[in-house]
């Protein structure tokens, strides 16, 4: 029998087919439909698409009608096309392994199909979409080889939300370090506000989410942001500047992940649809735990008994690498960054080093060391020398193409001389821990380093703390610099439960643990053992429970071993439900460690689980709870 959420998709088809060509993408079980809107075979238009997407009896548009278009500075690919032909539908099947993220095995399964079309001048223009069970993507392309330089300058591409959609949208900034308010469009104000990726947003009043962004930037690409111009539901693609490329090109995938909440938290969509590793040997990249001293001491790394510290508490909690951040290149008070680096070798701690991206805004040094292969060949040859087995590059300027290109180049040198590399004040994750999976993490976020600047975390971290799970950290690793209990230039009121299972519900390959040796050290022992053993990369990721700003619950599996994180997100207490489904047949050991009597306290025990246990966990306001699960 025809459910009559597919009888609805019938009649549109069938009505569509009376004015325009209509042709439907879906994956095998049928959930996800693209429908292509093409020009008249005879008369040169628009293209326009739309999403739809089949959650038990209801068939939902995730994406409303929405333009279709490229613009070349030559001649335009928008409101000019006749559609000339199509490819058959194949299979995209591949499996891959990642060495950072939510998941170490992947599997990229869709169904792509390319739609041909030429504009009024003859110039051919390739649209891809693929589809999968879990989401949709689709790139432009330019076939034609061509010895001339293109200059592609935009996308009529749009985004057209439901009506009255739940939406947690982060205002742009080249450093994508603002928070996600949730808005919904008769909540908003601003008709000409850019927005950065991702963009969650809710279909009003079911539980169908969906998620978008984009991935598999290459040299020949900007990184594109949206804008909302006129009506407020309306996003459309907007580029910093033009991209240079010759023909062929490619743009980047245009990303939608869809589902119930825990297939946004799980979904692998971008790094699927980027470029396989085009690193060889990986055996050297270790992703791992990192002692970091900016936090608590601003301009710390210029003291060497400062470093020192430092490197002694990442020997006493048995996590691999010290960051040494801004200015170690002034390094004094007894010692040198030869010194530092030798004296966290003799203790098998592995360094690594901060670098300013040459911007001229900024003044932290080092500056300028990296900024042509020349001198990233000389500067990364005397790492391998000294010893130091990543780097961390700070103060990135925007999103246009020569930026991107800036990235990619360092991320290739870099490995070349086997270094791990964290972006800093950078562009938000597009997929690149895929093919370059020296990588390791990205800022790209409102993090702890903010309780330096100004007060404004101290009061919507819990919030923002549980909306960063469903946005910035589905997209990739994620450098917040987390789990802190004292306080920087500004306070904190995340209980100690609530820092402490940042460990887990934060991903990133390198977890740079941010507060001073002191807080660490005077831990009680229950939570400073757990920081010991936490690890920062995964076999598996599954969301428990959750709600934007309100609350998650997240677990991650590491060999036999599962690590849950919860955070409450509100300012009232809130009793946090665990279930275990996603357990084997038998009786677990969970070591819970939550919330004590109050905010800087912790409470802990053993409980014994089993997949049908159901747990309800007290939290304090802005508290959270972890643990693990043998």
């Amino acid at each position: 029998m025809i459910s009559a959420a597919r009888q609805s998709l019938f009649l549109i088809l069938f009505l569509c087919s009376f004015c325009i060509d209509a042709q439907k993408i879906s994956f095998p079980d049928g959930r996800i439909q693209v429908i292509l809107n093409l020009p008249d075979k005879n008369k040169p238009d628009g293209v326009s698409y739309k999403v739809l997407y089949e959650s038990e009896t209801t068939l939902s548009e995730v994406v409303r009608e929405s333009k279709l278009g490229i613009t070349r500075e030559d001649q335009q690919f928008v409101g000019n096309l006749l559609f000339v032909g199509q490819s058959e539908s194949v299979s995209v099947k591949d499996t891959y392994e990642m060495i950072c993220g939510k998941r170490k095995h992947c599997e990229n399964t869709a169904i792509e199909k390319t739609f041909h079309f030429k504009n009024t001048n003859n110039q051919t223009l390739d649209i891809i979409f693929r589809v999968y069970n879990n989401g949709v993507a689709f790139r432009y392309v330019f076939p034609d080889a061509s010895d001339s330089k293109l200059s592609i300058t935009g996308e009529a591409t749009t985004y057209s939300l439901p009506k009255k959609a739940d939406r947690w949208m982060q205002p742009y900034d080249p450093s994508y370090e603002r928070f996600f308010p949730y808005s919904t469009g008769e909540s908003a104000t601003d008709k000409a506000q850019q927005y950065g990726f991702p963009v969650l947003y809710k279909l009003q009043d079911q539980p169908v989410w969906a998620l978008i962004s984009e991935a598999d930037i290459s040299k020949e690409n900007c990184a594109a942001r949206l804008t909302n111009t006129s009506n407020a539901d309306e996003y459309q693609i907007t580029y910093p500047s033009a991209a240079q490329s010759e023909q062929p090109w490619h743009s980047q995938w245009h990303t939608v992940v869809i589902g119930k909440l825990s297939d946004i938290v799980a979904s692998t969509l971008i790094t699927d649809v980027s470029a396989p590793s085009r690193v060889k040997d990986i055996q050297w990249i270790k992703p791992g735990a990192v002692s970091w001293i900016y936090w608590a001491n601003n301009r710390g790394s210029k003291d060497y008994q400062i470093v020192k510290d430092y490197i002694d508490l990442a020997v006493e909690m048995n996590w691999p690498y010290v960051l040494i951040d801004w200015e170690w290149d002034v390094m004094a008070n007894g010692g040198s960054i030869i010194d530092a680096i030798n004296y966290a070798k003799s203790k098998s701690i592995k360094p690594m080093i901060w670098y300013n991206s040459g911007t001229s805004w900024m003044e932290p040094t080092p500056n300028d060391r990296l900024q042509t292969a020349e001198k990233r060949a000389k500067e990364f040859s005397w790492l391998n020398k000294i010893g130091v087995y990543g780097i961390k590059v700070d103060f990135f300027a925007g999103d246009q193409q020569e930026m991107m290109q800036y990235y990619i180049a360092i991320l290739e040198d870099a490995a070349k001389y086997h270094l791990m590399v964290n972006f800093h004040g950078a562009t938000v994750p597009r997929g690149w821990a895929r093919t370059y999976p020296n990588l390791m993490s990205t800022e790209a976020v409102y993090g702890a380093e903010w309780y330096n600047n100004t007060a404004e975390l101290t009061d919507k971290a819990a919030v923002h703390n549980t909306t960063l799970p469903f946005t910035r950290n589905v997209v990739g690793s994620m450098d917040y610099t987390p789990v802190t209990f004292s306080n920087s230039q500004h306070p904190h009121i995340t209980s100690y439960g609530h820092e402490l299972a940042l460990a887990v519900v934060f991903e990133s390959g390198l977890q740079h643990f941010a507060d001073r040796p002191s807080a660490y050290r005077s831990l009680p022992e229950p939570a400073k053992e757990f920081l010991k053993k936490v690890p920062v990369s995964w076999d598996d990721t599954q969301l428990i429970d959750g709600y934007p700003g309100e609350k998650v619950i997240i677990a991650r599996k590491k060999a036999d071993k599962w690590y849950i994180g919860g955070l409450n997100g509100k300012d009232q207490a809130q009793t946090l439900t665990v279930t275990f489904d996603f357990l084997g047949k038998g009786t677990y050991s969970f070591e819970l460690i939550k919330d004590g009597k109050d905010d800087k306290s912790f409470s802990s025990e053993i409980i014994k689980v089993k997949k049908d246990t159901v747990l309800k966990i007290e939290c304090l306001p802005r508290g959270g709870f972890t643990g693990v699960i043998k």
